[in-house]
């Protein structure tokens, strides 16, 4: 298998970085941290390097100065479950998932993982079901239906749902074979523009304007990693969208916060003038979604020339489900992780890894993605599209290997997770939450603004020094 450091130098020579920026990256710990069958803390080091090496490099431009890159796999893995680990005022977090939420069994001795976090999706389970949302009452009613039967009719009808699949059955998929042919990252130059400047400032991404509208953990974790090394970053939320709480504050650490309606005309024309001025605009609407509203990548490209525009999905942008809602748990369910470590633990039925990592991950990707374009529009000019997904992610950590005898590892105690965590005040009341773990020599890595409940900013950017 490949060691974390050739794995860190095929991402970061993907995008076009230069390879000796990687002797100033050192990588400390073994694998593995966590009980599975794959290599999550290789993964979770990794995709916190490539974004510290990416921040560092950007530093580089604007300042002349190298700087080393350090990070540690222990911490690194903490930092891929820092939502467990966020303690508000001293209270740990509520259940994570919904009362229906889960695992069930279907006529055909499928598994189905249902997604019912937010009500609008439970309701349309319960209504294509009919019955009530009670786990009895579901479970009667997957009875009646087969797994992939089932799983058709509920992605018509607006639910976020996932048959189990093993590796071989996802991989016959044609939508598994279309993401085949993509890398992990895509950056590509989408319009003319020229070079911005770097504004003023003595941090990687001070100055940057970054308009975040993602919810839940990977496009929120990828704002908040910009926001780690500097960036302005902004969060645009609808006041009516559902969302995660605990997510919410764990993810809002060093931005701001505003409520714009977008369904409004006036709500539209606030997002066109913040665009105009932001360098990144990231998001992890569906395609049509955001096209229809007029704020597609081309047209971002004509408000803002110049912008960095991150694209999230679950399963990617080509193939016959690149319109499909997803989530974490579902992505690993469909591409055959939740089969792979059911089997590897010798138990029947599906396995959740031990942590969100194709979130966590995508969201370090999102963020070093982004970096490499904007430092990229900073020599060449152009507007550039980044593009990446949970299934993208997923395919580049199967492809890492397994790890033999992964179950036999201990999960992380308190007392191992203890150093990785920091007080600090909020708008939610204290919070410890886990520190950054990538420790750049020269910038170190902290979130100047504390996370404040949704809406608690004007829409506006803060003036530049």
């Amino acid at each position: 298998m490949q060691s974390p450091r050739k794995i860190l130098a095929d991402i970061w020579t993907s995008a076009a970085g230069d390879p000796s920026a990687l002797d100033t990256v050192t990588l400390t710990g073994e694998e593995p941290q966590l009980p599975s069958s794959f290599r999550l803390a290789a993964a979770a080091q990794v995709s916190v390097a490539a974004a510290g090496l990416a921040a560092a490099q950007i530093w580089k431009l604007r300042s002349g100065q190298s700087q080393d890159v350090a990070v540690d796999m222990p911490h690194a893995i903490v930092e891929c479950r820092s939502e467990r680990y966020l303690r508000v005022d001293g209270k740990p977090p509520p259940p994570a998932w919904d009362a229906i939420a889960g695992i069930y069994q279907t006529r055909d001795q499928r598994f189905v993982r249902l997604h019912t976090n937010f009500p609008h999706h439970r309701d349309a389970v319960c209504e294509l079901l009919n019955c009530k949302p009670e786990r009895d009452d579901v479970q009667a009613a997957l009875m009646q239906w087969d797994g992939e039967a089932f799983e058709t009719a509920a992605y018509a009808g607006g639910c976020v749902v996932a048959l189990m699949r093993s590796h071989h059955e996802w991989s016959d998929l044609p939508h598994a074979k279309a993401l085949a042919a993509l890398p992990p990252i895509s950056i590509e130059k989408i319009g003319e523009a020229a070079p911005k400047p770097w504004p003023v400032g003595d941090r990687p991404l001070a100055g940057v304007r970054v308009l975040d509208l993602s919810r839940v953990i990977a496009g929120p974790v990828a704002g908040r990693t910009l926001a780690v090394h500097g960036a302005d970053v902004l969060l645009i939320s609808g006041p009516d969208l559902p969302v995660i709480p605990w997510l919410t504050i764990d993810n809002g650490r060093g931005k701001l916060t505003s409520f714009v309606e977008l369904k409004s005309e006036q709500g539209r024309g606030v997002l066109r003038d913040l665009l105009a001025q932001a360098d990144v605009f990231s998001q992890g609407y569906r395609p049509s979604a955001l096209a229809s509203l007029g704020f597609s990548p081309q047209d971002a490209a004509r408000i803002s020339p110049g912008i960095v525009y991150l694209s999230l999905s679950a399963y990617g942008h080509a193939g016959p489900w690149a319109e499909r809602r997803g989530f974490d748990s579902l992505v690993q369910t469909a591409t055959g992780f939740n089969h792979a470590e059911g089997q590897a633990a010798g138990i029947e039925g599906p396995k959740e890894l031990p942590a969100q990592m194709l979130d966590h991950a995508t969201g370090y990707l999102m963020a070093f993605g982004a970096m490499m374009a904007k430092a990229r529009q900073s020599r060449e000019g152009g507007s550039w599209h980044v593009r990446v997904s949970l299934a993208q992610t997923g395919r580049w950590l199967w492809n890492l290997g397994r790890v033999v005898d992964g179950f036999k590892t201990d999960d992380l105690k308190a007392e191992s997770v203890k150093p990785f965590v920091e007080e600090v005040p909020s708008g939610f009341g204290p919070l410890r939450s886990v520190r950054h773990s990538a420790v750049l020599s020269r910038t170190p890595a902290f979130w100047a603004r504390p996370a404040m409940p949704l809406g608690s900013h004007p829409p506006q950017w803060p003036a530049l020094v």
